[in-house]
């Protein structure tokens, strides 16, 4: 159980430093972060993070398919944890 939760607090930082990096990287016109790389840390849990990364850092907040597809994760690892929990899904314990 403490290694779900040292990861997941592990890859939400992971993903609001990838925010922060990207947003620094646009403002100075340097290297970014890509899209398809903020989604992947989402989708690895990250999703709490890049929506407070977004928030915080007010990036990404125009670009409406990145939106979709972040909160569509968002919500997917919602839905999933509450049935986690809830122990609706079969042989979990």
């Amino acid at each position: 159980m403490w290694i779900a939760v040292i990861y997941l607090w592990t890859i939400n930082g992971l993903t609001l430093l990838a925010f922060g990096w990207d947003k620094l990287g646009a403002r100075r016109r340097k290297r970014r972060v890509s899209e398809r790389r903020l989604l992947l840390l989402a989708l690895l849990g990250g999703s709490p993070g890049a929506i407070l990364g977004r928030w915080m850092f007010r990036h990404k907040t125009r670009k409406r398919r990145f939106t979709l597809y972040l909160f569509a994760i968002f919500g997917a690892q919602t839905v999933l944890v509450y049935l986690l929990v809830t122990k609706v899904l079969p042989g979990i314990s």
